[in-house]
């Protein structure tokens, strides 16, 4: 992956908003599942998310159809919406592992995206790693954004901005962090990255550079001499 600069082997725990900043647990960025949950049912799971997975890798995300994905996975329709609700379960559900591993870095992984580096340094990290991230799943991205009434209140986007809101805090102890957090994740929104990257033509290098800029303006500090390199340019 062209984020897999920033990415650690062992998934650590990740902090809630409302502990110190150095107790770190990993947050929930999907329901858990129910433990009692029969073998036969996460056989049925799994099994789905692998048919999906490879409509994706064979058609694109337009060939993911809650029919479909049955078909693929020869089981009933009905199992796919009891599974995952929707279509958008579905997609959310793909989406879920790399979520998690992004946590896990940015929680544990090494400086400077993980723990170890000046908290400005992690804002910089944090987002060019989102960016690309983001970048290499932008279809999946795109077609899993939540309906417009839930899509800031998703727990992979709260788990997301929780992040940067602890970083500000840290850096601007005295500012409306909470305001701050939701300016910074709008630049990192998956439709905004698709405008930029598709529709207008710019490259990952500018939004990079743009991340960079606003991060220091925002922050008041000074950008870096030079701007971290992207993991494409490492």
């Amino acid at each position: 992956m062209l984020y897999a600069v920033f990415m650690s082997s062992a998934p650590p725990p990740f902090p809630k908003p409302q502990e110190p900043f150095d107790a770190p647990q990993l947050l929930q960025v999907e329901q858990p599942p129910d433990p009692c949950l029969r073998a036969d049912a996460a056989r049925n799971r799994a099994r789905l998310l692998e048919a999906a997975a490879r409509l994706i890798a064979e058609h694109g995300v337009a060939a993911v159809t809650m029919e479909a994905v049955a078909a693929a996975a020869q089981v009933g329709k009905g199992t796919v919406f009891r599974r995952f609700g929707d279509r958008t379960g579905l997609l959310r559900a793909l989406l879920d592992h790399s979520d998690r591993q992004l946590q896990a870095d940015f929680m544990g992984g090494p400086p400077p995206l993980g723990p170890g580096a000046p908290p400005v340094d992690r804002l910089r990290a944090f987002g060019v790693a989102v960016l690309y991230r983001s970048a290499e799943r932008l279809d999946l991205l795109m077609a899993a954004q939540p309906e417009p009434t839930r899509r800031f209140s998703h727990p992979a986007v709260l788990a997301l901005r929780t992040h940067v809101l602890v970083l500000l805090r840290q850096i601007l102890p005295d500012a409306d962090c909470d305001l701050l957090a939701q300016t910074l994740m709008a630049y990192l929104d998956p439709a905004l990255i698709h405008h930029l990257t598709r529709q207008c033509g710019m490259p990952m290098e500018r939004l990079e550079a743009g991340w960079i800029d606003l991060v220091a303006r925002v922050t008041a500090t000074e950008p870096p001499d030079r701007a971290p390199l992207s993991p494409r340019r490492r």
